[in-house]
């Protein structure tokens, strides 16, 4: 349980990243664009691009940092 936790948040905090860097150069950088998805289809988060991948990556820190609670 504890290596899916860190492997989760790792992945949430590099999308995260990913996106706001996308959403900041306007698309240019659409590696790794998975959050794209979630912005984009989800009604009220329409023009909130920025914020939303900003909560992402600190959700997916918060992950890492729980995980290091669980026991093995």
């Amino acid at each position: 349980m504890k290596k899916f936790l860190e492997v989760s948040g790792f992945l949430l905090a590099v999308f995260g990243v990913c996106g706001v860097i996308r959403e900041l150069t306007d698309g240019w950088f659409s590696f790794m664009g998975v959050t794209r998805f979630l912005t984009e289809n989800v009604g009220f988060m329409a023009g909130r691009e920025v914020f939303v991948n900003i909560v992402i990556a600190v959700l997916g820190v918060a992950v890492m940092i729980a995980s290091d609670r669980v026991e093995k």
